[in-house]
């Protein structure tokens, strides 16, 4: 299906002319012969807007209500059941109510176009993401309704609407665009000559730059070993986080440049309160819809996991937030440090001055405190163990540094043995104040009669926060260093059980096991066949009560099958159908999907940076697991429908070779006993009718042979009847080769009546193939001997005969489709497909054919089929 063209209409401010010109643009396509239907206009109350969309057909709005409010919503899927050719759909960044599919009017937009839907639409510049910090610093409001530049960069036409400043502001004051009381608030905030210039500047400017990207997007996508610019855009929890992201999306789009968005997870992230990881997951959202691709390293020291990302993704420019002027030991600055370790770095530094400021960094001032009476407990008793050790130190007599060596050793007992750095800080205060207590003269008095021991003090409780705070350092670096491990090792787990299944829904099933394992929530999958959805298969996480029961009675297969048509993301966290409790995500490789995963989402619980991170890496890992195993069946159903042509071809050739020489035959003779029906005597007529008659029965046992391929190729079920091998082998006699008269044929039977389930027709030619087998290859008197008996819970034939026996070579190829033995001089008697037949028709019972030596001399060839007992009530296997 054709992707639909989007023609959006750009001003710089309301009551410019947009869906104006949009009616008038619909009435130039309506004159061409296009199909237009109005899906949405706003009702601003303009009389001249109102006469220009008479005459056209309309979508009736769709009415909803919310908190007891009526809304009227732009109805999606009732546009999409009339499926006009052109659609006109007002307001591009409205938000649609609550309960709406889309929270956004663009996604509505989005599913228009996918299904071949042209479309026209309005737009406002303020309502562009990433101008939304110009437009506040302009105008003082911040707009909520706001599109990703995406949408509008892909749109196939701008039509910039733009009128003077001062005109707009003479409309405005003739009530042409908002009521009397909506003027005034309008004429005191927003409608300023200042600001209004400003915006039209904006809007003037980003109309340039589409135009540009549009007239060049095919010479630069013509450009072979392009060399982009790459950005990095640093993202945090930080307020000032969405300004940075915003900056760098327009210096991306202004370098032509691809942009990646980059978190550190280092010490201390596990203190993030709720607010804060929900102000991060937000600002990684923003930076993947706004089009960056996003990162998540791990690891101390800000700075250094910055500039090593930077050099190993070939990182051009650095956007950064404007952090605090707080410097080292040795006087360097964040900034300067970041210089330094990457001197090659373009660094772009985006101010932000607001209050309440938090740098990208998340230094806090007061960081949050882990209390606990558990760990205060044992800080206690840490003191007191070494308090009674420097007791019985200072009873034998021993240094007093041998005491402050005991107190900083439990420091550092106590840093490793508690949680969070309050502890150690406790532990070396009071550390200090019990050995001036109790070893420092006066004894039991915090007062100092030595000069000295407040420089001890000093060091002392120096010497213990350093260590404790090095210990703590190391505890956190064990921990990412853990989480680096865990990661890598759950990415290489999932790429190694992705290698081993050798079907699809191994594959899913792999993928499915390391998604519960990972995220401790229940998946739920939807295998995709020629792009339909198939039943949906559940994996339970560990501790889940849930079912595949209790997931269908959430009925949200539809989610499902939305994210199939149109290859993106859905459900819970998401903006499309976020009422429901799974996120629904494709695993794909470019644009061929195999399968919709969904993720629950009842706990409430969404899927933090880290998780997201090595979520999306494992789908990645199972489309590229998927594709190869996808492209092995194509390969081998190529190669099958190879092979099966080729047959057809030999099989052909065979046929269109052996049927001449038979045919030649019995014609020739035929015409020789019509033109010598009277000189030739009645031996010599005898003879040249079973010459025809040998040739007629070759030509009905061959076609007998292919009905019975046809029918094993074609996969007819087969008529399984229990019945007795004995009437199968009288059958069959009744219909060998007129030959047999010059063989001895022996039947030994078993005493027992032995019953088989079998098409008792396909068995009956198996038995004539493989006698007439053996009259052809053994000479004239030989002895072809035909026996039945049973073997365990199976029936056994074998037919045997004593003529020159066959090869080892020939044995493995003997029922091969067209093989022939070399030793038969008779060419017509060549096709080859007889045994190769008895072998089909066998195996199509669950039996088995074999081939082997008659002692002292000949071949035998038997086959084996399940027994079935009979008695008087029927038969049971």
């Amino acid at each position: 299906m054709h992707q639909g063209k989007l023609r959006i209409y750009f001003g710089y401010a309301a009551g410019v002319g947009k869906t104006y010109a949009m009616l008038q643009g619909a009435q130039e396509a309506k004159a061409n012969g296009i199909e237009v239907v109005l899906g949405y206009i706003e009702p601003h109350a303009r009389p001249e807007t109102s006469q220009l969309a008479l005459g056209f057909e309309s979508i009736s709005a769709k009415e909803m209500t919310y908190r007891g409010l009526r809304f009227s919503e732009f109805d999606l899927d009732a546009t999409l059941r009339r499926k006009p050719q052109l659609v006109l759909v007002d307001e591009l960044a409205h938000n649609n109510v609550t309960g709406s599919r889309n929270k956004k009017r663009f996604q509505d937009i989005e599913e228009l176009l996918r299904a071949g839907i042209d479309v026209y639409t309005t737009l406002n510049v303020q309502h562009i993401e990433s101008l939304m910090d110009q437009v506040q610093q302009i105008t003082d409001i911040q707009v909520n309704e706001r599109i990703p530049d995406y949408v509008f960069n892909e749109a196939d036409q701008i039509k910039l609407v733009d009128i003077e400043p001062a005109d707009l502001l003479e409309r405005l004051h003739k009530g042409k665009i908002y009521n009397k009381v909506q003027a005034e608030r309008a004429l005191n905030n927003f409608f300023t000559l200042e600001k209004l210039f400003a915006l039209r500047e904006i809007a003037l400017l980003k109309t340039a730059d589409q135009v540009n990207n549009l007239a060049n997007k095919q010479q630069v996508d013509a450009k072979v070993g392009f060399a982009k610019e790459q950005i990095l855009v640093c993202v945090s929890s930080s307020p000032s986080s969405p300004i940075v992201i915003r900056a760098a999306v327009r210096l991306a789009a202004a370098f032509k440049a691809e942009l990646t968005a980059l978190y550190v997870s280092e010490e201390g992230d596990e203190s993030l309160s709720h607010e804060e990881r929900k102000s991060l997951r937000q600002n990684l959202r923003l930076a993947e819809q706004l089009g960056a691709k996003v990162s998540v390293v791990y690891g101390t020291g800000l700075a250094e996991q910055i500039s090593e990302y930077a050099k190993t993704s070939h990182i051009t420019k650095l956007v950064i937030g404007k952090t605090p002027e707080k410097r080292n030991f040795g006087g360097v600055s964040f900034i300067d440090k970041l210089g330094q370790l990457a001197p090659e770095l373009d660094i772009y530094i985006i101010p932000y001055t607001k209050a309440g400021y938090q740098n990208f960094s998340r230094i806090r001032k007061f960081p949050t405190i882990h209390f606990t009476f558990s760990d205060l407990f044992k800080t206690i008793m840490v003191l007191f163990a070494c308090t009674l050790v420097g007791l019985i130190f200072d009873y034998w007599k021993f240094n007093v540094s041998n005491i402050i060596t005991i107190y900083i050793l439990g420091v550092q007992i106590n840093a490793v043995i508690t949680r969070g750095r309050i502890f150690s800080v406790i532990s070396s205060v009071l550390s200090v104040l019990c050995f001036n207590y109790f070893f420092t003269v006066p004894y039991f008095s915090f007062e100092v009669f030595n000069n000295s021991y407040p420089v001890t003090f000093a060091i002392m409780l120096t010497a213990g926060l350093i260590t404790s705070t090095l210990i703590k350092r190391i505890q956190n670096q064990v921990k990412m260093n853990a989480e680096k491990s865990y990661r890598t090792e759950l990415l290489l787990q999932a790429n190694k059980d992705l290698q081993i299944p050798e079907s699809v829904p191994e594959i899913l099933s792999a993928t499915a096991r390391s998604l519960t394992h990972l995220l401790e929530k229940d998946v739920v999958v939807y295998p995709v066949e020629n792009e339909v959805l198939q039943n949906a298969v559940f994996f339970p996480a560990t501790q889940s009560n849930q079912t595949l029961e209790t997931y269908q009675r959430l009925k949200e297969n539809g989610v499902a099958d939305w994210v199939l048509h149109n290859n993106k993301r859905a459900g819970a966290t998401t903006n499309t159908l976020s009422a429901s409790k799974y996120l629904y995500l494709s695993v794909r490789l470019k644009n061929r999907i195999f399968a919709i995963i969904g993720v629950s989402m009842l706990d409430g619980k969404e899927i933090e940076p880290f998780e997201k991170s090595v979520f999306l890496s494992i789908l990645g890992e199972a489309g590229l697991a998927l594709e190869k195993e996808v492209l092995r069946s194509e390969q081998q159903q190529t190669v099958i429908e190879m092979k099966q042509e080729q047959l057809r071809a030999n099989l052909l050739r065979a046929i269109s070779h052996d049927l001449r020489s038979p045919l030649t035959s019995i014609s020739g003779n035929a015409k020789l006993l019509m033109e010598n029906r009277n000189s030739f005597n009645e031996p010599r007529k005898l003879e040249l009718y079973s010459y025809i008659y040998d040739d007629s029965m070759w030509l009905i046992s061959l076609i007998e042979n292919l009905l019975a391929v046809t029918k094993l190729e074609s996969n007819v079920a087969l008529n399984l009847q229990v019945n007795s091998i004995e009437e199968a082998i009288t059958e069959a006699l009744k219909h060998v080769d007129r030959h047999i008269n010059e063989h001895q044929l022996k039947t030994i039977l078993s005493d027992e009546v032995l019953f088989a389930k079998m098409d008792s027709a396909l068995i009956v030619q198996v038995i004539i193939n493989i006698v007439n087998n053996a009259i052809k290859y053994t000479p004239k008197g030989s002895t072809i001997t035909l026996m039945a008996e049973r073997l365990k819970n199976s029936i056994q034939v074998e037919i045997a005969d004593d003529g020159e026996g066959i090869s080892d070579v020939a044995k493995t190829k003997i029922f091969d489709l067209f093989y022939t033995a070399d030793k038969n001089p008779d060419s017509k008697r060549g096709l080859g497909i007889g045994l190769s037949l008895c072998k089909t028709i066998i195996n199509s019972h669950s039996g088995e054919i074999y081939v082997k030596d008659n002692k002292p001399k000949g071949t035998i060839i038997g086959f084996n089929l399940p027994l079935v007992e009979v008695d008087i009530n029927g038969w049971k296997s």
